[in-house]
């Protein structure tokens, strides 16, 4: 999703292969053999397989909101570090908790915790991770606190993240996330081309 959300937001074209993970096409396990999604190939053979690389491959070819301001600071490097590793981790076991027996699914929801409640302290001093603007740190961590809050609405909504819940909120009402929420046909080899952001 955040791949797709950089690649909307900075209008650069690219062909859409929706992909079914229970059948992946071979073109896509050609282009990269660790087999996960997003893979962005591009017209001259290079292959970016990983969804942050992915968005700041996007932001460097138009970046109207000048999103990739700030990446360069130590504070929000390690922000978007602790998402893709710990927090992602206890997103994965809160929200596949049967796949993971040896604790409760609210140990894992707690592990989650620590980062819900740093990103609520940084929230309550900016309106966004960056400051008074939207930018990559909002952009790389949001689509991951969706999915963490949709495991347990009901416990998110009551939880004491008021900031965190707001910033959420305002996200998933915007029109950029409309746009990114389209549902496509499955890909198919020698279909019509589909292009995103046409």
């Amino acid at each position: 999703m955040r791949a797709r959300l950089a690649i909307a937001y900075s209008g650069v074209m690219v062909e859409l292969r929706e992909i079914e993970l229970k059948h992946k096409p071979d073109a896509m396990l050609i282009a990269s053999p660790k087999a996960t999604v997003p893979v962005l190939v591009l017209e001259n053979g290079r292959v970016i397989d990983e969804s942050f690389d992915i968005m700041r491959w996007a932001l460097q070819q138009h970046d109207p909101d000048n999103w990739l301001t700030g990446l360069n600071a130590d504070e929000i490097k390690q922000l978007i570090a602790c998402n893709d590793g710990d927090f992602k981790q206890a997103l994965d076991r809160y929200k596949y908790a049967d796949r993971y027996p040896e604790f409760p699914a609210s140990h894992y929801r707690q592990q989650g915790e620590v980062f819900l409640a740093a990103l609520e302290q940084r929230l309550n001093q900016t309106e966004y991770l960056s400051g008074a603007n939207f930018a990559i740190a909002d952009a790389a961590i949001l689509p991951f606190i969706r999915q963490f809050a949709a495991v347990d609405s009901d416990w998110f909504n009551q939880a004491d993240y008021p900031k965190t819940r707001l910033w959420l909120q305002q996200f998933v009402g915007s029109s950029l996330f409309a746009a990114i929420m389209g549902k496509y046909p499955a890909w198919q080899p020698n279909q019509e081309k589909l292009i995103f952001n046409q």
